[in-house]
């Protein structure tokens, strides 16, 4: 009864906590940590023992990273590898190189100064993924980074845990448990092979001809943990297991189902793993420690964001897109909860580091919301500072040839901002249409394979002006901006109009709220997704209630021009079949089956003259299967034949009479 008594406090004050942070425009993240303080040992004392929220904290994570491999896929997984490995092996080393080379003039201990590099390397894949999701950034290219980074992290937490022990002098221990997770880290990625390859396609192939709702959700959910459970067991985390589990079902073509199934769950269980972290924080150690947990929090976060900036810089992408992923990672990870009972375990960390260390790393968890939210203006203002060129605008500028290169001089083309999906279809509609163009892009690989295959694409950050000047947007007709990030269709579609005022420029958003800050901004067409889907939904519809062709193109193209304002100044007479039948109650329709006998096979509707001697109308013949609607006079009426016919029910019976007649 405890636990249910501790979940309704916890949830009471989620709410009343989240609806005063939402009036405040602070993320729902921070409400959660705030109610955790608040409700947990430390704070008010409502929650005495944290256990239980614990447990299903867990289980929030799991199911939030099983939530990311639906949604992303091997393909893209694939596509990032070079961020994966290259950006995340630099960025962790490059911390604990830091965190160490510091901390050793801090404690006393090396081994325990190299222990804290560990913890401080990892930073929180729950926070940054669910607030990247919220902020529609995930898809941006700092988002990315980030991703990319983060899954390196929750790999590398493994040889740290290994590691951890050879610190404190148990070598044996370590290197028998090395050996051993490595053979089972190998038998683990053949059954993911395998699972993706024969197991779980067939699986949900027979699930899905169930058609049971229940069933497939307790299918996925056993997946999930399933596959949790099983890397759990080798020794790596579980939440790599359900990122892997959620990676192989989104090969499938259940991934969609599945991943509907599975918010609702996610995001309640995610919300208790928030406030379990807002648990730990003990506000009463860090009133009587104020300027060392303070400076540390600070010195961490900013440590942090400068190697994580410095790191995407080297792989040669822009300051600004640096500078947002260094404050996007810079808190420290719930990994690190881990890493840090281990190393209390091995003695590397005594009591009262410990507690400084959880303070610490609870703190800049509460932050980073608030630092992912104002990153993008950071990042604007510092992006104004006197920076080297190739720190601006990214040094695989010069290596994907756009200094080096000399572009071909374009005029009249078309600027395509962008190379996703969008960007794709046109740059293929271009060259069906023989119009000349060029593409800017973000991801250095899609660079460098496209300009193999002859495309005229750029890499570089859009809105640059000397990205513009090379895209030649002064002297370009129509510039589209394709991608899916609000605010970085907003900057640069500034930076477009303030480079080429003339130009035409379009603008892809998802939301209708988008539209007037990007009209507002100088974009003299934005297309919103949300309201493409509504036309062509309400287009469909009006045609089934019979309205005119015309008029439905007609009010198309009022709304494409006003938004959802003309939805409210038109109001176009609807006519359905029920409008119909009740205005005309005497008339009905009936199927006729023409008899092999009767004196009307063999011979034309207009040879018939049905509505002219019976006043009875032949709406559609359906013969061999086949439905043939409103046939014409010329048509021969066979036996066997089932005419729909329309008219009053004397008129009916004597058209029963003679097509169903026997000789």
């Amino acid at each position: 009864m405890h636990v249910l008594n501790d979940l309704l406090i916890v949830f009471a004050l989620a709410v009343a906590v989240s609806l005063i942070c939402h009036r405040l425009k602070l993320p729902s993240v921070v409400g959660f940590i705030l109610t955790g303080t608040l409700a947990g040992p430390h704070g008010l004392g409502l929650v005495h023992s944290g256990e239980d929220v614990e447990f299903l904290a867990e289980l929030g994570v799991v199911l939030l990273l099983f939530s990311i491999g639906l949604e992303f896929s091997l393909s893209e997984l694939l596509r990032i590898k070079r961020i994966v490995f290259l950006g995340g092996g630099l960025q962790v080393a490059l911390t604990i190189a830091a965190v160490w080379g510091i901390s050793a003039r801090l404690v006393p201990d090396g081994k325990t100064a190299l222990a804290l590099g560990f913890l401080l390397a990892l930073s929180s894949t729950a926070i940054v993924l669910k607030v990247l999701q919220d902020r529609m950034e995930l898809e941006g290219v700092h988002g990315q980074m980030s991703l990319g980074i983060l899954l390196f992290q929750d790999v590398a937490v493994v040889p740290m845990m290994l590691f951890i022990p050879l610190l404190a002098g148990r070598e044996a221990d370590a290197v028998q448990a090395g050996g051993l997770l490595l053979v089972k880290s190998l038998g683990i990625l053949a059954l993911v092979f395998a699972g993706q390859r024969w197991i779980l396609p067939r699986i949900l192939d027979r699930v899905a001809t169930t058609r049971s709702r229940e069933i497939f959700l307790l299918t996925s959910v056993l997946i999930c943990f399933g596959v949790a459970w099983i890397t759990s067991s080798a020794g790596l985390s579980l939440s790599l297991g359900a990122f892997l589990a959620g990676l192989i079902l989104s090969e499938t073509e259940y991934s969609h189902q599945t991943l509907a199934n599975m918010l609702p769950f996610k995001d309640l269980f995610t919300s208790l793993f928030f406030i379990s972290i807002g648990m730990i924080l003990d506000v009463s150690y860090i009133a009587h420690n104020l300027a060392a947990v303070t400076a540390l929090t600070l010195g961490s976060i900013a440590l942090k964001a400068m190697i994580c900036a410095l790191v995407v810089i080297l792989l040669g992408y822009p300051i600004r897109a640096a500078l947002m992923c260094g404050l996007v990672l810079a808190q420290i990870g719930e990994f690190s909860f881990v890493l840090c009972k281990v190393c209390i375990s091995n003695g590397l960390l005594a009591g009262e580091q410990a507690t400084l260390f959880l303070s610490v790393s609870t703190l800049t968890m509460l932050a980073a919301p608030l630092l992912i939210a104002m990153a993008p203006g950071w990042a604007d203002r510092a992006e104004k500072l006197p920076w080297p060129r190739r720190i601006r605008e990214g040094m695989f500028a010069t290596v994907a040839g756009n200094s080096q290169e000399k572009a071909p001089r374009l005029a009249n083309h078309l600027v395509i901002v962008g190379y996703g999906p969008v960007g794709r279809t046109l740059a293929r509609a271009a060259r069906m249409g023989d119009i000349p163009y060029c593409i800017i892009e973000m991801n250095p690989t899609t660079v460098q394979q496209e300009k193999r295959k002859g495309e005229t694409i750029f890499f570089g950050d859009a809105s640059q002006p000397s990205i513009l000047e090379h895209a030649q947007v002064a002297r370009a007709r129509v510039v589209v901006v394709s991608l899916a990030d609000p605010p970085t269709v907003r900057r640069i579609t500034a930076a477009v109009k303030a480079a080429a005022p003339t130009v035409h420029l379009i603008a892809r958003t998802r939301f209708i709220s988008e539209m007037d800050s990007l009209v507002g901004l100088g974009a003299d067409e934005v297309v919103p997704e949300e309201l493409e889907t509504s036309i062509e939904l309400f287009s469909r519809i009006l045609s089934k209630y019979l309205i005119p062709k015309e008029d439905i193109e007609r009010l198309v193209d009022d709304i494409r021009a006003e938004g959802y304002k003309a939805l409210s100044a038109h109001r176009i007479p609807t006519l359905s079949w029920c409008d119909i039948v009740g205005a005309l109650p005497d008339v009905e329709v009936r199927a006729l089956r023409i008899s092999p006998s009767a004196p009307v096979v063999g011979r034309t509707i207009g040879e018939l003259g049905l509505r002219k001697k019976m006043g009875i109308t032949i709406l559609a013949v359906r013969r061999d299967g086949a439905l043939l609607p409103n046939p014409g006079p010329e048509l021969a009426l066979q036996a066997g034949d089932h005419t729909i016919v329309l008219g009053t029910p004397d008129q009916l019976r004597r058209a029963h009479a003679l097509l169903t007649q026997t000789s």
